[in-house]
């Protein structure tokens, strides 16, 4: 992360705070052992079974591409707000655009992969994987509405006939991002990765210039959010319960990681293990050589691992360990004790760490079915962010990546609860400046300070307990 990346957000005001459209940008442009586990979630249809018809089919004025905001069912002007430059929403139209600009020539020069803007190994997500394409269809649109969508060829005529319904157009091959489960699946594969051709962005790629990759789906779906929430949208499709969406997002990203470790052409490189698993600021420290030294770790009680050895990034275990414990109660203990385990396989052999996996990958597939099905109330929200930022998470909060996390998380709780009428804006503002506080702890990775940090948070706990 670059310094003044994090500013509180407002999901409806007036203005995104741009720095978090600096870590919206970073992560959209640049971009088995014997313990089964099921297999991830899958979108309703098969991305490479559609043909993708292009960002032109849906341009029209009748359709999304007015320049006002004046649909009678639909906003309308939803490819304005794709394509708007220098904000959030814009960013997937963007994708591609920067694989011309100088950072990432100099990236793939250093891989050696040629051009950037032809080279498989970028456009798997700066560009729309299409396996077929339609004659519309253009590499360089980024991003583009079938992307997310699916291939519109089923259903790109279907959604806009007389009494159609979402529901039929979900079987026709539209993606249900209104379901947080296929959200996540799809979004992952370029904001986490996949093993789907040119969306891993491993270690190698890191050290040639790639930003770190960063995620959170409720906050970068608000950010990306081309559609009102209105009485036709909750009638359509329901209300977006925002918890719902943090804590899916959260159970998913660490069910993505886990199996994407499981599979050796990626979990390794050479004789080493692939470093995208692992936490980057672990190691990534200042070092000091002279007799005086003191070494700047910090002991981490969900990490039963030696002393020197990378620590698996657990940033999503950390928030799941907060959520479990408000949604989940009777899987914490099996949640917890596997996520121990896992850590400390590590230091046992490449075997002992892919069962430990599969294992607790299988805890965190339940959590997400679990999770998606949970309405996740007031006090479940207050309940889940006091956790997190009181004595029972913070002593895990010893390395960077978790910080991040739990400092977006406290943030988007917040405002899921003032965007649902259970927190006014007015008595939210003071947990605001302490969440400002704790985001400008976290504004530079090079001066991070664990403990500083968990002062900063934990300030907000008495704000948290006079909000309730």
């Amino acid at each position: 992360m670059q310094k003044g990346i994090f500013v509180s957000w407002k999901r409806n005001g007036s203005a995104l705070a741009a720095g978090l459209f600096c870590i919206l940008l970073a992560a959209t442009a640049l971009l088995a052992s014997s313990f089964a586990a099921p297999e991830p979630v899958q979108a309703s249809q098969d991305l490479a079974s559609g043909t993708h018809m292009g960002v032109a089919s849906c341009g029209g004025t009748t359709c999304h591409g007015r320049q006002e905001a004046d649909g009678e069912v639909v906003r309308q002007d939803e490819l304005m707000r794709w394509q708007e430059e220098s904000t959030p929403g814009g960013a997937h139209s963007r994708a591609f655009r920067v694989l011309r600009e100088p950072r990432s020539i100099a990236i793939a020069n250093r891989l050696g992969i040629g051009n950037a803007a032809t080279s498989s190994e970028c456009l798997g997500c700066h560009s729309t994987p299409a396996a077929k394409k339609g004659p519309r269809f253009q590499t360089n649109d980024g991003v583009g509405c079938e992307a997310c969508h699916g291939p519109a060829s089923g259903w790109l005529s279907a959604h806009y006939a007389v009494g159609a319904s979402h529901s039929r157009n979900v079987s026709k091959g539209l993606i249900p991002l209104d379901n947080p489960k296929a959200r996540a699946s799809v979004c992952l594969d370029c904001h986490f990765g996949s093993a789907k051709s040119g969306q891993f962005v491993d270690h190698r790629i890191m050290a040639a210039g790639h930003p770190r990759i960063s995620f959170e789906m409720d906050l970068f779906s608000t950010l990306q959010q081309h559609h009102d929430e209105d009485a036709d949208y909750v009638r359509r499709k329901g209300r977006t319960n925002g918890v719902q969406f943090w804590a899916v997002g959260q159970a998913m990203a660490l069910e993505r990681s886990l199996n994407l470790f499981a599979k050796p052409a990626l979990a390794t490189e050479g004789i080493f293990p692939e470093f995208y698993f692992y936490d980057c600021h672990s190691c990534h420290r200042q070092i000091y050589d002279e007799a005086s030294a003191r070494p700047k770790s910090v002991n981490n009680p969900g990490r039963p691992i030696p002393e020197g050895m990378p620590p698996y990034n657990d940033e999503n275990m950390i928030m799941l360990s907060a959520a479990v414990r408000v949604a989940a109660p009777d899987l914490v203990t099996q949640f917890d004790s596997r996520s121990k385990a896992f850590h400390a396989a590590m230091g046992q052999g490449r075997g002992p760490a892919t069962q430990a996996a599969a294992r607790l990958r299988q805890t965190t597939v339940t959590l997400a079915d679990r999770f998606s099905r949970a309405n996740f109330n007031r006090a479940q929200t207050f309940q889940i962010m006091e956790t997190i930022a009181g004595q029972a998470i913070s002593p895990r909060f010893t390395d960077y990546e978790g910080s991040v996390q739990s400092v977006m998380a406290i943030d988007t709780l917040l405002n899921g609860l003032v965007n649902g009428g259970q927190v006014s804006e007015a008595s939210a503002s003071s947990l605001r400046g302490q969440i400002n506080t704790a985001y400008a702890a976290v504004d530079n990775p090079n001066s991070y300070q664990p403990i500083k940090f968990r002062r900063a948070l934990g300030s907000a706990v008495r704000t948290i307990r006079a909000l309730k």
